[in-house]
């Protein structure tokens, strides 16, 4: 198992902030505060990941940077769990 630092960009909008152009590079000293670590099984377990966050926020928009952040860190929780 591998484990991945989770980079995104939030760029602003017409309708508020949006997250897009998520990456995922390997790690060994995560950093929470800039982004969100996770662990894949598979460079195609963390591909899926990667289209999933692009599919499920491309439409979404957020207030601020906060909430937009907190959102995406607790769907790789919440997918992270589903796999366990």
């Amino acid at each position: 198992m591998t484990t991945y630092q989770l980079v995104w960009k939030i760029l602003p909008g017409l309708r508020g902030l949006s997250c897009s152009e998520f990456k995922a590079t390997p790690t060994t000293t995560p950093d929470n505060e800039r982004g969100v670590a996770f662990s894949a099984r598979t460079e195609a377990e963390r591909d899926e990941l990667l289209k999933l966050l692009e599919s499920t926020f491309e439409q979404q928009r957020f207030s601020n940077n906060a909430t937009a952040f907190e959102t995406v860190k607790a769907f790789v929780i919440a997918w992270t769990a589903q796999r366990t």
